[in-house]
Parts: structure tokens; sequence; C-alpha cells
């Protein structure tokens, strides 16, 4: 047999394939570190090797798991401590830990779930309701009766009120005192109408109280409040229906962690997101998109070696006001913190109609910068996306993601997302396509954010940013101050009330009476 020059390639080819799987299966014996890399080093890390393993299909069929995953409730939600929730927590674990390339830990502690929802019918009727945090779930069917003055003492409420619904009228005392003192009156339901026009919403103030039992609450705008009292009080009776759907239970939930087995661990890079989504949906982009780009990152990256150790984290509770990442740096002693070289935060990296943001780290479009290095990671980012000829811009280090304990902790930090809420402007529509004047996402907070609602080229897209910087600062952490200064100031989050802290994020203001 003639033996060809091609014959001689195609053979040695085959040779160091067959050595590659010889050499695959030996580093699972071995594990990182071991024998076989000493005899076969990996090679360390770069941005353009750790970007090439990302592709759309490995990214969507994370999604569809988590799709699976948020059915499991009987509803569609992997709102933290949830079935959904901690289903999604164990196949990252699973995953991460088949690679044997990292220690993985759960961080599990308490916190407060309260969610609900409120509905309200009268004379057959529906009126737009809003549920008060707290309140507590139950369907009542009765007259309705008016309170005297505004229901903050008990004298307030007629005995006629025993087994009815309580009308009453904001003002003086707070929702929650209203509510406890018709429970104590033996009413078998309440609404509060806002006192001046326009809908009310707000939290009864604490889990329970004194004065009283909470009972089926919810509210009413100023206009439909006073019709039913009009129509009350000229003596034509009024049927009303609540229904609240509410759960109040401490839940146990965790952060995940995944942390490389080598690399330099005073000096550590944080990459992370949030695994939770909201009660109201699955949490596909919010902040699925997030997840399951870092955990893609994570699962490749053992086909390299790092120079500094490599900190993955996913964070329970974000939703609830940056619950994990607040209680995870607020349990760190400074020597741990002073470790923790960076943190590179992603949470909505596909959204429908997306922008390319990067987090103002040196603070010149928003005047908020982070600690010392932040400058950096942004640059770091507008350079991946200047080289791929893709305009970016920046975004306001808002506090509403879980880089917030670590700016407070004076650890620089920064990230990418693709918008919420707010609405794209005709310039941004220029710059990257979608349409001016809706939503980023359409779907942020809402039960249609499936696997439908992501924009997978920008997933890809922002998933090898993430890539690139992790892969940049795993190799080199020039222009990242170490050591740095102390943190002076406290964790901001967590001094706020449990419904402030829940709505911070959103900017809404939380009415208390």
């Amino acid at each position: 047999m003639k033996i060809t020059a091609g014959f001689v390639l195609l053979a040695s080819a085959g040779f160091v394939a067959a050595q590659d799987v010889q050499a695959n299966e030996a580093r699972t014996i071995f594990g990182p570190g071991g024998l076989l890399d000493l005899l076969i080093p990996k090679p360390l890390v770069t941005s353009y090797s750790l970007q090439s393993h990302i592709k759309s299909n490995k990214l969507l069929d994370h999604a569809k798991q988590l799709v699976k995953f948020s059915k499991l409730n009987g509803g569609s939600t992997r709102a933290f401590g949830s079935v959904g929730h901690n289903s999604t927590l164990t196949y990252f674990k699973k995953l991460l830990d088949d690679t044997k390339y990292y220690d993985t830990s759960y961080q599990t502690f308490p916190y407060l779930y309260s969610q609900g929802t409120a509905a309200f019918s009268a004379n057959g009727t529906d009126y737009k309701t809003a549920w008060f945090t707290y309140g507590v779930a139950g369907e009542v069917e009765a007259p309705v009766i008016l309170v005297n003055d505004l229901g903050c003492t008990l004298a307030d409420f007629p005995e006629a009120v025993v087994g009815k619904i309580a009308l009453i009228k904001r003002g003086q005392c707070e929702f929650g005192l209203k509510v406890a003192l018709a429970g104590a009156a033996g009413a078998a339901g309440s609404i509060i109408y806002n006192n001046a026009g326009g809908s009310l919403s707000g939290t009864l103030g604490q889990i329970s109280r004194a004065e009283g039992p909470y009972i089926p609450a919810g509210s009413l705008s100023g206009e439909d409040g006073e019709a039913l009292r009009a129509t009350i009080a000229a003596g034509s009776q009024v049927i009303g229906k609540i229904h609240v759907d509410a759960t109040n239970e401490q839940r146990w939930s965790s952060n995940l962690f995944a942390v490389t087995k080598t690399g330099d661990k005073q000096n550590i890079v944080m990459a992370g997101a949030h695994s939770d989504s909201v009660a109201a949906g699955p949490g596909i982009n919010d902040d699925g998109s997030g997840s399951m780009g870092v955990l893609e990152i994570a699962l490749n990256l053992p086909k390299y070696k790092v120079k500094n150790a490599v900190r993955f984290a996913w964070w329970t509770a974000e939703e609830f006001g940056l619950v994990g990442s607040e209680h995870y740096v607020a349990n760190l002693s400074e020597a741990e913190r002073q470790k923790i070289a960076l943190y590179l935060n992603f949470d909505m990296i596909a959204s429908p109609n997306f922008g390319y943001f990067i987090h103002d780290g040196d603070g010149s479009t928003f005047n908020v910068s982070g600690a010392a290095g932040s400058d950096h990671i942004e640059r770091t980012f507008e350079k991946f996306y200047a080289s791929n000829k893709v305009k970016s811009a920046p975004t306001e280090f808002s506090g509403r993601s879980d880089y917030g304990p670590f700016l407070d902790a004076n650890i620089p930090a920064g990230g990418v997302n693709t918008g919420a809420e707010g609405i794209k402007t005709a310039e941004e529509a220029k710059w990257w396509g979608g349409k001016a004047g809706d939503p980023y996402d359409i779907c942020y907070h809402a039960a249609c954010d499936g696997i439908e609602n992501l924009n997978v080229p920008a997933f890809v897209m922002n998933t090898k940013a993430a890539a690139h910087a992790i892969a940049t600062y795993a190799r080199s952490l020039t222009g990242i101050p170490r050591p740095r200064p102390a943190a002076t100031n406290g964790l901001r989050v967590s001094k706020l009330s449990y419904d402030d802290r829940r709505h911070q994020g959103c900017g809404h203001e939380v009415l208390t009476a």
C-alpha cells in the first residue's frame, strides 16, 4: 500500500484525537491539577477560546429545562424557595459537579415569602383591586357594611359588621390596624378605599398584629369606594365578594456557588446572576438568561486552566430585594472580602427589544461610580462590543441588582444587561433595531417571560461578553486595585423594611397608611 502524506496526516490526527479522549478520561479520574495536568497541561484560558464554546443550542437547552421546572409548582414560576427554583439549583449543581473542576456549595438561610393577589366584585361588577402585603388568603361573599369614621378604633365598627364585609376609608391610621380591628369586630372581610382620587395599594406593615386577626382584604380607588358608599348610604344592599390568594411563610432557600479548584484563591474573580423569578412567571429572561449564560461559561471553563480562581454564584431571592447577594456579602469577613478581586453581574441579557448596556463603572455618564476598578471593568466590556462592531451604551448603577452589596463593600463591580421595563428610544432603535417606544422587555415580571421572550442573538452576544470578561480577569487583574481599602459604610439594602426592600428595585412607593 502506498503511504501518502495525506494518510500520515489523517493517521496522526486520529492518534491525537485518541490521545485527547484518553486525556479527558484521565482528567476525570485524576481531577484538575492532578497527574495528567502535570504531564499534559491545559492551556491558560483566553477570551477567544472561551467564547468559542458559546452556542445558542446549548443555551436554549438550559432554557427548556427551566421552563419545565417552572411548571412543577402547579403554575409557572421559579420564585425563591419554590419547587421550580429548588429544581433549577439542583440542575445547575449536578452539571457543575459532573465537571469535577469545582468545589460547589449551597448557602442556605430562611427568608419571609409574602405574595398574593386580591379580587373584589360588588353586585356582579368587578372592581380593580390590590392585595396588601401580609394579607391572608380567603374568600368571602357577604353584604358590604359602612364603618363609622375611619375604622381606627374598635368602636368605629357597628355590630352589624359581624360576618359582613367592612368598607373602610383610608386615613389617620395604618392599613394593618384597620384590617385587624375589622377582624376583632367580627367582620369576615374588609375593603379599604382611597381618600383621594386614584387607585390604592400598600402593605399591612407586619405579619400580624395584637389588635386583632387579619381577614381577607383588598383595596379600591377613591372613586369606586365613594360610589359604593353612596349606594349603601342610600339604602341599597350591596353584596360583595372578596377572593384573596396569598402565601405568607418562612422559606428556606439557597445561594449556589462553584469555585475553581485551581487558581489563586487570594485573587478571586466572581461572576453571578440571580436564579429566582417573580411569582408571576417563569423568569426565562429575568434572570434565567443571566443564570444560564453564567452556567454555560462555567461548564466550558474546565477545558482550561486559570491563573486567578473563579467563583460563580447564583443568587436566591433577588426579586425580594437582593436577599441572597446581600446575605452572602454581609456574612463575609473583611479578609474574605479582600480576596474577591471583582464581581461581574449578568441580569437580563436576552430582552426581546434589547439594548447592549454596560454599567457605568467610572460614573462619567450618570455621576454614580463604582469602587475603584469598576472603570476598568466598564472598559473591558466596551472593548468587547467595539471589537464585534456592536454599539454599546452605559447604564446606571441604580442598585437594582446583585452588584449592589459588592459596591457597598467597596468591591469593584460591573456587568451588562439588555434592559427591563424602560422604553427604547428612537436613537437606540437605529443602533440595535427593534421598536422605539416599546419596553426593552414587554414581558418584564410577567407570565409571558418564557423561551419565546428571549432574543437569541443578543443572548449569545452577551454570554460571549461575559466569557470575555471572565477569561480576561482569570488571566490577569491588571487594572484592578489589589489590595483595596476596606468599606466604610454598611450594606444599604438590608437596612430597609421588608416592603421597602422588596420594592426598592422598581422604585415603587410602599404605602402603610
